[in-house]
């Protein structure tokens, strides 16, 4: 019986020590800025690390959007760009802002409705992922 218990302990305990970084970030003031359907809509929110291990987000998506791509607003010799990024760095026990100016999601041809969420999907560089209802607001309201 005791090799049996030795067994299942053996096999559960990779499992158990896995959490994911899905399980450790935890996502603040989450939110898309909405104009036009034609216009990309910008999303933003902090993605704080409560574990000792670094992660990044690799990958967003949405139904909400034809693409959702992860971006950087920089100014390159006077002129604002916003480029695409492969990753967001999330540091262990930090806190990675996506906010105007910074890294942000960027959802191409959105089809969101202000007043009404957003469901998207983050992921991260574990393959693990969040699934997140949020909100949308237009030009001139911002949480």
């Amino acid at each position: 019986m005791r090799g049996i218990w030795l067994a299942v302990c053996l096999v559960l305990a990779p499992a158990q020590a896995f959490a994911g970084a899905a399980e450790t970030i935890k996502v603040q003031q989450p939110w898309f800025r909405y104009l036009l359907p034609s216009v990309p809509a910008g999303g933003y929110m902090v993605l704080v690390n409560k574990s000792d291990t670094p992660t990044a987000l690799t990958k967003a998506s949405s139904p909400d959007c034809s693409s959702l791509m992860l971006h950087k607003s920089m100014n390159m010799g006077g002129t604002a760009m916003m480029v695409p990024v492969d990753s967001v760095p999330v540091p262990a026990h930090g806190q990675a802002g996506l906010v105007e100016g910074g890294y942000h999601l960027m959802c191409m041809n959105p089809k969101m409705k202000l007043g009404q969420p957003a469901v998207i999907t983050l992921t991260f560089k574990d393959g693990s992922s969040l699934i997140l209802s949020v909100p949308v607001y237009g030009a001139t309201h911002a949480p």
